[in-house]
């Protein structure tokens, strides 16, 4: 199918259908002529001079390169040019472009690449049936399946605050923070139909009816005090089983009370009441202190009393153990002989009582007269003569001294 002339496909057909979509503008009416091929700047080599290109001339040069491979005729090697595809030869080369695309096409929609904090979860003509893990994964082209990815560790958050009864029927202002993510992306798209695709509507919601839940049955001092931590806990407890029930997907991964306060119309008497309280709290403090510190005290004086009572006892139970033996020993000499052991009980006691006096009183048989012998003086007087002795010791040390004698001619005697 040799021919020399130009044949030109209608403005009708696939491919100038395809080259308007693409946008580009073709030139029906210029006709290759030899006079063209002299054109150096025509980078299809040529066409008219200054316009778009020839696709007649495109085709022709497609067709001698694909020739052997479709089984078409190469261009006459005597100075003529071979006619533009025609038949099932010009077909061929629009299928084979045509194929390239689709394969291109069905290799880039059937791979999906999931990152790491994504899940893929996967539609069949509109029904779930898997949902896919990070990586690379392959899935059937559209329409047939559709892959949605979902970040499944993002984590969204949000603030609200709502006034509230108590148990004892008083109102509280309190302030919430609430951290969540999607944890189950297959029921959080397809489970709830959430307002506005958003979920933190339906979430403040279930927020607010869980608060009250708990605050409800708190009282107010336990809620402005020491109870936050232990109302956020139950608080969180308490929306995740809701969301778990109703099959939302969402997990609460945070949730805290971050502010709990009175009316602005009662908070100069609260303010009144928790400076009390603080005031009570710190009396309690230091009656406490004063009790750590004098309960040791007295539990020391206790014990101490009571060693020394112990050793009262045992030293009383010795000393009359003692006196008993004694008097045991006591009475078997006074059997063996009752004068010696009487006169020797005389004078032992005697010596007990004059021991600590300091003036005795001698009655003399063969008299009326008293002797009296003042031996506080006799002491006084030995220890004035004692230290002056001392003191002439030290004056004369080379002085011999005559020892002193005291003589008596007679001595009363003595009745005891």
């Amino acid at each position: 199918m040799n021919s020399t002339s130009s044949m030109r496909p209608s403005g009708n057909g696939f491919l100038p259908r395809l080259i308007r979509l693409a946008g580009l503008k073709m030139a029906w009416n210029e006709s290759g002529n030899g006079k063209d091929k002299d054109n150096k700047n025509d980078p299809w080599g040529s066409g008219s001079q200054g316009g778009p290109p020839d696709l007649d001339e495109v085709a022709r040069k497609m067709r001698e390169k694909f020739g052997g491979l479709l089984g078409g005729n190469k261009g006459g090697r005597g100075g003529g040019s071979a006619g533009p595809p025609s038949g099932p030869f010009g077909i061929g080369i629009y299928v084979i472009v045509l194929v390239a695309f689709a394969v291109i096409w069905l290799a880039y929609d059937m791979t999906h690449t999931i990152q790491q904090a994504e899940r893929g979860v996967v539609l069949r003509f509109g029904k779930y049936v898997d949902t896919i893990q990070p990586g690379l994964n392959f899935r059937l082209p559209r329409p047939i399946e559709r892959v949605y990815k979902i970040d499944v560790k993002k984590i969204y958050n949000f603030t609200d605050k709502a006034s509230m009864l108590t148990k004892d029927e008083n109102l509280v202002e309190v302030k919430f923070f609430i951290q969540y993510q999607i944890q189950k992306p297959e029921k959080f798209l397809f489970e709830v139909r959430w307002p506005n695709k958003n979920p933190q509507s339906v979430l403040r919601s279930i927020m607010e009816s869980s608060v009250r839940d708990v605050v409800g049955k708190s009282t107010m001092d336990y809620v402005l005090t020491e109870g936050r931590t232990s109302i956020a806990t139950q608080t969180r407890d308490l929306m995740q089983q809701i969301l778990d029930q109703y099959d939302t997907g969402l997990l609460i991964s945070e949730l805290k009370l971050e502010d709990a306060r009175p009316p602005e119309a009662v908070k100069a008497a609260f303010d009144d009441a928790i400076k009390a309280r603080e005031d009570q709290e710190r009396a309690k403090n230091e009656a406490e202190a004063y009790s750590n510190d004098i309960i040791p005290k007295a539990r020391g004086k206790y014990a101490r009393d009571i060693a020394d009572a112990e050793a009262y006892k045992a030293q009383v139970i010795d000393e009359a153990e003692g006196d008993a033996s004694r008097f045991g020993q006591l009475l078997t000499e006074y059997e063996k002989a009752p004068e010696v052991t009487r006169e020797r009980l005389y004078l032992e006691t005697v010596e007990r009582v004059l021991a600590n006096n300091r003036k005795i009183m001698i009655d003399v048989e063969s008299g009326n007269n008293l002797m009296y012998l003042p031996l506080d003086q006799i002491a006084t007087q030995s220890a004035g003569v004692a230290a002056s002795r001392s003191s002439t010791r030290e004056q004369e040390p080379t002085m011999r001294r005559e020892p002193t004698t005291f003589r008596t001619d007679s001595r009363p005697e003595m009745r005891r």
